[in-house]
């Protein structure tokens, strides 16, 4: 079920494949890195069903060890490096049986067996089938990680149309649905994936220059760095002809900002989920926040205001959580939407809305308007409990200029009040220069 995808690759011979750590790696050399990877699986008893997890940094010997484990019939388990308690409970919920963390080659890596038989019913399932796996754990920024498991023949199923190559940056690591779908997509079509050290918006434009980069798959939260840094002039973009932006709503004044500093960049928005994939979407503009979404393989629904999505390659389930589909196989996604004819727009979580005296406020919207403010660069809006009204507005900003936190308040408020309706307006209102993103460079509103 997988073979085509191998032999697709070998096609591609010598062309680039992978750039890591400014090294060029052919499409040849890294079948031979996985070939490396296949000797050491077998060394190590590792077989088809077994549940593996590649532990480090997503390098290019990362990426060969996803492919040789692909080609096994293996389960996959891609986690980036994490602090020791979280690492534990990675691995217990997953029932990993093999942890091989990361050296700089094949012969640095370190092979250890846990002792556990994964024995879940979807790895059963995905026994019974003979087909690969892969375990990707969420963010957990609204409470624990929920691990998805998902059929690997599925999900490669749709990379089988022939598309343009193009060389692409790796924004997002391979324990992310985003970063495995840029690996994937970027191989069968025969471009290059240019990976980065670190994501900083001078790294990320020098990279663009310097490996002329066409696609830039990224967050909002990180394409408004870019603009407050303003390295994107500092740096010949030439090359660069589409940014695509998902994991988290986009600020209206954020993307029109981006559209006028980027203007012959094409700019799109994706909606995927671990869950689901990632669907096919068309942005109604550049300067739009209307998308369409479907494709082949998905159908959507819209039940009082929340999107629901049935998938060709959803999930199996979760390993630690119910999975919340209904009798007909919709996946209720949680993000409440607005809709025009076709087109649908993104408002944020279910989870997120603030309910202020029964009144719906959605961060996003407030956050819109804040980022107006020449003298706010970032701002993360969530709700904060309240005795009287059940929740209020509360946002934490960061400036673009010091200033008095007590006059911040007072211009934010005011600005607000011109543009929402008073039970919208933030209440409180925190400075901090500190970042307001994870790691996956999303908004953190649980820590607000």
């Amino acid at each position: 079920m997988t073979a085509w995808f191998f032999q697709r690759l070998e096609q591609f011979g010598d062309a680039d494949a992978i750039v890591f750590e400014g090294r060029t790696h052919s499409y040849r050399h890294v079948l031979g890195l996985t070939a490396r990877w296949n000797d050491l699986l077998d060394a190590h008893g590792i077989r088809s069903g077994d549940v593996v997890a590649l532990e480090g940094p997503s390098s290019v010997e990362a990426c060969a060890g996803l492919l040789a484990l692909i080609a096994r019939g293996a389960v996959a388990v891609p986690l980036a490096p994490l602090p020791a308690a979280k690492r534990t409970e990675f691995l217990d919920v997953a029932e990993v049986e093999t942890v091989v963390t990361l050296g700089g080659a094949t012969a640095e890596h370190r092979v250890e067996r846990t002792g556990r038989r994964a024995a879940h019913p979807f790895y059963e399932q995905l026994r019974a089938a003979a087909t690969p796996g892969l375990v990707l754990f969420s963010s957990g920024t609204t409470g624990r990680s929920k691990a998805t498991v998902l059929d690997m023949a599925k999900m490669l199923g749709k990379y089988r149309e022939v598309r343009r190559a193009q060389r692409t940056l790796g924004f997002l690591s391979l324990d992310h649905i985003g970063g495995i779908n840029t690996l994937l997509h970027t191989l069968s079509q025969g471009g290059a994936l240019v990976t980065i050290a670190e994501r900083t918006p001078a790294t990320v434009c020098a990279a663009v220059a310097a490996h002329g980069i066409q696609v830039l798959p990224t967050t909002p939260t990180f394409l408004n760095m870019l603009l407050i840094s303003g390295a994107y002039a500092d740096h010949d973009l030439g090359s660069l002809r589409l940014i695509t932006y998902g994991t988290e709503p986009m600020p209206l004044g954020v993307l029109r900002k981006l559209h006028e500093a980027l203007p012959d960049v094409r700019l799109k928005q994706t909606y995927g989920l671990s869950e689901l994939g990632i669907l096919a979407t068309k942005s109604r503009g550049d300067d739009s926040l209307w998308v369409k979404l479907g494709g082949a393989g998905f159908d959507y629904e819209i039940r009082d205001g929340i999107l629901w999505i049935r998938s060709d390659i959803a999930m199996l389930g979760y390993l630690n959580a119910p999975a919340p589909f209904d009798e007909q196989g919709y996946f209720n996604t949680q993000d409440a939407v607005e809709v025009d004819g076709d087109y649908v727009r993104i408002l944020g979580r279910k989870s997120e809305i603030i309910n202020v005296a029964g009144e719906k406020v959605y961060p996003g919207e407030v956050e819109n308007v804040l980022l107006e403010m020449d003298l706010i660069a970032d701002a993360t809006v969530s709700g904060r409990s309240s005795h009287i009204t059940g929740q209020v507005v509360q946002a934490l900003v960061k400036l673009t200029r010091p200033a008095d936190p007590k006059d911040v308040a007072r211009q934010v408020r005011r600005h607000c009040a011109e543009r929402l309706e008073a039970y919208k307006v933030p209440l409180l209102v925190e400075v901090s220069q500190d970042d307001q993103h994870s790691e996956r460079f999303k908004k953190i509103r649980a820590a607000v």
